[in-house]
């Protein structure tokens, strides 16, 4: 795989929460130079990086229910469309984990497909919070994404003790069974991790470290290169 390659599975990330103006400006100015599947940052953010990346086909995600999934469907709904309205390419969504705890599936089906038809037509990630899940758990999860019309399911937040694992991308891989795709993020910040992830199954990596991964695996081709 090349740097260039790899670059196209990544949403390069910048959703901490003390983010400011500056930062954003100087992140959407790096990533212009690399192939990133999307760029994702706060909704508040959203107009600033779409106005800087006009005239350019880098896409743009943002972030609703963010980080713990329990706002209610009204207010995710509302989210999802001001994303998408304000020049949004795709959105990645916090299932209601306490309720899928609970065991209302319909509940948290029923909100997942009313996202979906909010985004009209966008790309929508379902972060299942893998981390908080038995692996019977993940299954159902993964089983009511792909039935809610979601186009993927996400791994994590990273924001609740624990990340992406290439055992549960594997497992979602096959659960998911080629009806949507899978997404691996959280804690994902090197180069020989996101490629274990892409090779159990993951189509996209999120990862607030996108550069220094391309770069990463851009150094190390070029590295063999130059020895042979």
């Amino acid at each position: 795989m090349t740097a260039e390659e790899l670059a196209s599975f990544i949403d390069h990330t910048l959703l901490r929460p003390d983010t400011t103006d500056g930062e954003v400006e100087r992140f959407v100015a790096e990533a212009r130079d690399y192939p990133f599947a999307s760029l994702c940052l706060p909704p508040v953010h959203l107009p600033r990086a779409a106005k800087l990346l006009k005239g350019t086909a880098m896409a743009i995600s943002s972030v609703v229910g963010f980080p713990h999934g329990y706002q209610s469907t009204s207010v995710k709904v509302f989210e999802g469309g001001e994303i998408i309205g304000a020049g949004g390419d795709e959105i990645d969504m916090v299932m209601n984990i306490g309720a899928f705890k609970s065991g209302s599936y319909r509940l948290v089906g029923d909100e997942i497909a009313a996202v979906v038809a909010a985004c009209r037509g966008k790309i929508v990630k379902v972060i299942i919070e893998t981390p908080l899940l038995t692996d019977v758990e993940k299954r159902t999860a993964c089983n009511l994404v792909a039935e809610s019309g979601a186009h993927f399911v996400k791994t994590a937040t990273g924001f609740s003790g624990g990340g992406a694992t290439v055992a549960d991308v594997a497992l979602l891989a096959e659960c998911a069974d080629g009806r949507i795709k899978v997404k691996a993020s959280g804690g994902i910040r090197d180069c020989d991790t996101a490629l274990a992830m892409i090779g159990a199954g993951a189509a996209r990596i999120g990862t607030s470290v996108g550069v220094d991964i391309v770069e990463e695996l851009r150094c190390s081709r070029e590295g063999a290169s130059s020895k042979r």
